[in-house]
């Protein structure tokens, strides 16, 4: 990261300040995955507003781009800043003050109209230090986000969460705010090298969605679920997920009854809470996935 405003061009001082950011998503789960690892000569956190280090993060999942704040909405003509604030700060594009480490506060400061999206499940944090205001040394943690398309003051029931998905981009960046006492804010790095960034979604980063690489995966994964067509007549779709390269399936649905087929429908002939095991096999070995009593049926 380069410094954008006090210095602009000047390298990051690793006796200074370095950090480290690791980013991963998990297919499915529509959330982006942060560790940082950050060593700081002077780190300051006493103050209760936003005047201590931060961690700014900037996400436009749908890479949507264009201006998310109230200030710069070409609407500020036609409505008041107030009115703008509620109608779209924040709203396509979601700006993260991370605070490095909170102290007697909230973990962040949403830059917007939808506060709501720091809490839990949306979000959620993990700090590992032993760090006093004023200290040096390596602040360690994690945190997960969850990025909107459309987020509204009104809530999460008016928004639209991203949905994440491999190979595609997203827009995203993050800078550094570092103070080194009271009032003494140092630098301003800034991953995207355009102060913009903070405003505009036009001007983050280009992160693609990449699969988890082989090394990782495994050679076979039996994976499935379902779906109920009808649940007066207890007719029940199974759906295979499994990874690898699969040749065979076998479905036991828990009532004695059985199938080979990769998406096989069955109808169950009575009530009952039932284990499915789903077993799955091919070149690279064999792998189960039971799942007990998700499948029930009346």
């Amino acid at each position: 990261m380069i410094n954008t405003v006090f210095a602009e061009d000047q390298a990051q001082d690793p006796a200074d300040y370095a950090l480290k950011v690791k980013v991963g998503w998990v297919n499915g789960l529509n959330r982006l995955y942060f560790y940082l690892e950050a060593y700081d000569d002077y780190w300051d956190f006493e103050d209760p507003g936003l005047d201590q280090d931060i961690f700014e993060l900037v996400v436009d999942a749908d890479l949507s781009g264009g201006n998310f704040i109230d200030a710069s909405n070409p609407n500020r003509d036609r409505l008041s800043r107030q009115e703008l604030y509620f109608k779209g700060h924040g709203g396509h594009a979601q700006n993260y003050h991370i605070f490095t480490p909170a102290k007697d506060k909230d973990w962040a400061m949403i830059w917007g109209n939808t506060p709501w999206i720091k809490d839990y499940p949306y979000m959620q944090v993990v700090y590992d230090h032993q760090l006093e205001p004023g200290d040096s040394g390596t602040l360690k943690m994690e945190f997960y986000i969850t990025p909107f398309d459309h987020a509204s003051h009104e809530g999460f029931d008016r928004s639209v969460v991203s949905q994440l998905k491999e190979n595609e981009l997203i827009g995203l960046s993050w800078l550094t705010i570092e103070y080194d006492g009271t009032g003494k804010k140092e630098t301003f790095r800034n991953l995207a090298h355009d102060i913009r960034m903070i405003r505009d979604a036009s001007y983050l980063c280009a992160f693609r969605l990449m699969p988890l690489e082989k090394k990782f995966q495994k050679a076979i994964d039996a994976q499935w679920g379902f779906a109920e067509l009808n649940r007066e007549d207890r007719i029940i779709q199974f759906i295979d997920h499994s990874s690898g390269e699969v040749e065979r399936w076998h479905w036991d649905f828990g009532d004695g009854t059985s199938s080979t087929e990769q998406y096989p429908k069955h109808c169950y002939d009575k009530a009952g809470n039932w284990t499915v095991i789903l077993k799955v096999a091919g070149p690279g070995g064999v792998s189960v996935r039971s799942k007990a009593w998700d499948v029930v049926t009346k």
